[in-house]
């Protein structure tokens, strides 16, 4: 047996012992790594030469759309009080390939078989959850194998690096057949972000086209494209999201391998709590948002205070050591996480691209006059969608939001978007009211915003700067050393650390 299934770098032990928990995929990989006679495995019934998509399809969508948590604390958003946590002081290192051989592998797999039974929609859909992936990666870490990854069965298992402009383009560029490709005709079947519904795919397809334009804003050209103008044309000729109900999004359920992430996670019980930087944003603008993130402190709930006392909420200063955070608890004067994240199996879904974000999107566009319409207009709609977004998913939303107007927030003036202000103004309101839909939502997005926008200004320890980027996994180093320090000579001048910057951000 020869094994080709390290498609980009081989993985860890514990990574591929996860990897075979899947009966289904690991018969994948075996069709994949070992070099036998095709006829033979199709008359053994323990060997499977055909999946059918729509079982790879289920996988992919569960893992695309897990919440990630590591961002809550580079954004500002939660503190830990038992340790220093690399992402909160802004202190981590390398990070993963495995998407490689979990997300991509599959995706890739699904197309292959989509072909085979000519379903037009897995094939699209492959598109935009490569485009996803490939996204993702890229920023995380700038040059990325893209045009030669995930093809092990070809015999290229040490891939070529490509640049980070040439991997954006061609996302773009597949996003742009996606669009072209889906269709009403080929039935969806394993889909649990849309329940089948192509339309909807094609509004998320469109979104995402637009969401990477607006990432590459410091950029007046992406390949062949024109960043404004291509923006214009999608915007105002494709299909886009219209309701929360076209959000891009993952419901959870009371079932096994279906439940909400962070469900029993013994750390969100015991010691997570909210950064005041976050909190105090809520605090400032009188939002209820807030009660359905954080816990009232210890003091407050003592002190009998209503759930919607907005003093009875307070956070811990993200720059400041975990010990001096850790004396909070004991004041009792410090908010949790809201148990509901770690007590509750379903909560509101997790969206990667919900029509809020969206409509910021479309809000920023306009600020900036990539397109014509008003910029407030989008603005208002994005901070409706969100309030409609929690009073529609979260439990007993009327212990949180009963007597609230969303038309007097809006013209409250932290709040109000005014079209006469000069720009940075106008973009700090809206990277602002972005960032705060965000709390498990959308991933690493407001990172990623305010390392291009400078919105909102997160607080940074006296000396520490926020990191571009991620370091190369260590695996890279060892098994495709070549093609990395090609990569790593011609966007870093050869040094792979978190403060080089990237492309995109250049």
């Amino acid at each position: 047996m020869k094994k080709t299934i390290n498609f980009i770098a081989k993985p860890q032990n514990n990574t591929m012992t996860k990897w075979l928990k899947s009966t289904a995929f690991a018969a994948l990989l075996i069709l994949s790594s070992c070099e036998t006679d095709l006829d033979k495995i199709n008359e053994n019934p323990n060997d499977q030469a055909s999946v059918d998509p729509k079982v790879l399809l289920t996988y992919v969508s569960k893992d695309a759309f897990q919440i990630n948590g590591d961002n809550m604390y580079a954004s500002r958003m939660m503190i830990g009080t038992d340790g220093e946590n690399t992402y909160q002081y802004m202190k981590w290192n390398d990070a993963s390939f495995d998407v490689y051989t979990k997300g991509l592998l599959n995706t890739v797999k699904m197309m292959q078989e989509a072909e085979k039974v000519n379903n037009k929609n897995y094939t699209a859909i492959g598109k935009f959850y490569r485009a996803y992936y490939f996204f993702n990666l890229s920023l995380k870490f700038g040059s990325i194998p893209y045009t030669e990854a995930a093809k092990g069965e070809s015999g290229i298992t040490q891939p070529k690096y490509d640049s980070q402009e040439t991997v954006m383009a061609g996302i773009l560029s597949e996003l742009k057949e996606a669009n072209d490709l889906i269709n009403t005709n080929d039935k969806i079947e394993g889909d649990i972000i849309y329940n089948g519904d192509a339309s909807k795919w094609k509004k998320l397809i469109n979104a995402f086209r637009l969401k990477i334009l607006i990432t590459m804003s410091k950029k007046a050209t992406l390949g062949s494209y024109n960043i404004a103008t291509e923006f214009a044309s999608i915007a105002g000729s494709q299909s886009l999201m219209t309701s929360i109900s076209d959000n891009g999004e993952l419901k959870f359920a009371d079932v096994a391998d279906s439940r909400y992430t962070m469900f029993n996670s013994s750390g969100y019980g015991s010691s997570l709590y909210m950064a005041d930087y976050f909190i105090n944003l809520f605090k400032a603008r009188q939002d209820p948002r807030l009660f359905t993130f954080a816990a009232q402190t210890t003091g407050a709930k003592e002190a009998g205070k209503p759930l919607t006392d907005f003093t009875g909420y307070n956070g811990g200063n993200p720059t400041s050591s975990y010990s001096d955070n850790a004396a909070l608890i004991t004041a009792k004067n410090i908010s949790k996480v809201n148990d509901r994240f770690y007590k509750d199996p379903t909560n509101e879904p997790s969206s990667i691209l919900s029509y809020s974000e969206l409509e910021f999107i479309l809000a920023e566009a306009a600020a900036r006059g990539w397109i014509s319409g008003s910029a407030k207009a989008h603005y208002d709609n994005a901070i409706k969608a969100s309030f409609s977004f929690y009073q529609t998913y979260v439990k007993n939303p009327g212990q949180y939001f009963s007597g609230f107007d969303v038309n007097q927030y809006l013209a409250t003036p932290l709040v109000l978007y005014n079209d006469a202000d000069p720009l940075q103004t106008r973009l700090e309101k809206i990277m602002t009211q972005k960032y705060m839909t965000m709390f498990h939502q959308s991933q690493w997005t407001s990172y990623y915003d305010y390392l291009r926008t400078g919105y909102p200004n997160y607080p940074l320890q006296t000396g520490v700067s926020a990191p571009f980027r991620f370091r190369y996994p260590q695996a890279e180093y060892n098994y495709n050393s070549t093609n990395l320090k090609a990569a790593l000579t011609a966007q870093y001048g050869g040094n792979d650390n978190i403060n080089s910057k990237p492309w995109w951000l250049q």
